[in-house]
């Protein structure tokens, strides 16, 4: 009897030796997780194409079954929605198809009957000499050379408007360029807020907000109150979409001129036309509506 276990410790000695000196890799299990793996295919380019086409008819029919109406009635039924709220706002959203390599869109605008107060505006220029005498007079709040570069740094001076002089461009670009770009605020040619007509510019936008789109190209705004009449409402929405067309380049702006470089124009519509494929209308508690005369 001892024999036997004897026999037998040996021989599972010898079996835990071999399974010990064994690789993993050859393991029955990862043999079966390889062998798994390998019949894995990758999907062929037609595949992948017709994967795409079946999202795009999904979003489609997501899409088709939002509400479409006339501008006047998604008002009226918005309205009918929040009749117990009267402080609530129409909110505005617009999709524009922004491709690889083209600006974010901006601008600015004016409602004939302001939504809401406006945010107050503080603009800085870089200017020199009769110029910065000139930017002072016309209402700057901030006016100086490349002495002030460093105050923008350590954000002790800030503004919402940032212009630029043509002779001071290149001196404050190297310190502040990525700074104020991460932010949409350096002072750029092709935005217009390169100029040598300073007070030009500032009386421009006095009185006016700024909008901007997300990286992605989608435009939130409010633009009118609740308690606001229709006609109110539609002549703010008329406005502001008048503004979107011409910075995405789908209405042409009188005010765009070509620059001594030709191709260059001082808006952003000179890197070609971004399409709005969206226009909702929604209310603080009521739903988003699709609208089809814009």
């Amino acid at each position: 009897m001892s024999t036997l276990l004897s026999l037998s410790r040996q021989y599972c000695r010898a079996n835990i030796c071999t399974i010990l000196r064994r690789p993993f890799t050859q393991s029955l299990v990862a043999q079966a997780r390889d062998k798994k793996q390998s019949k894995i295919r990758t999907p062929s380019k037609k595949a992948l194409a017709a994967k795409q086409k079946r999202r795009a008819a999904k979003a489609a029919l997501k899409q088709g079954k939002l509400e479409q109406l006339s501008l006047t009635d998604a008002i009226l039924t918005l309205r009918a929605v929040e009749v117990a709220s009267p402080k609530a706002m129409y909110e505005l959203f617009i999709k524009t198809e922004m491709g690889t390599g083209v600006a974010v869109p901006k601008g600015r605008f004016k409602l004939p009957k302001e939504a809401k107060a406006r945010a107050e505006e503080k603009i800085l220029v870089f200017a020199e000499g009769r110029q910065a005498e000139e930017a002072k007079k016309a209402g700057a709040h901030i006016v100086g050379g490349i002495e002030i570069i460093e105050g923008i740094l350590n954000n002790r001076i800030r503004a919402t408007t940032y212009l630029c002089t043509t002779s001071l461009i290149r001196a404050i670009t190297p310190r502040l360029g990525r700074f104020l770009g991460q932010q949409g605020l350096m002072p750029s040619e092709r935005r217009g807020t390169v100029t040598d007509d300073i007070a030009g510019y500032i009386e421009r936008i006095q009185g006016t907000s700024e909008w901007k789109a997300d990286k992605t190209g989608n435009i939130h705004m409010p633009i009118g109150s609740m308690h606001f009449s229709a006609d109110e409402v539609v002549r703010n929405f008329n406005h502001f979409m008048t503004s979107v067309k011409k910075a995405t380049g789908n209405i042409k702006d009188n005010r765009q001129k070509e620059t001594k470089k030709p191709g260059k124009l001082q808006n952003i519509a000179h890197l070609g036309t971004l399409a709005i494929s969206k226009v909702l209308l929604s209310s603080t508690r009521g739903p988003s509506i699709r609208i089809i005369d814009y």
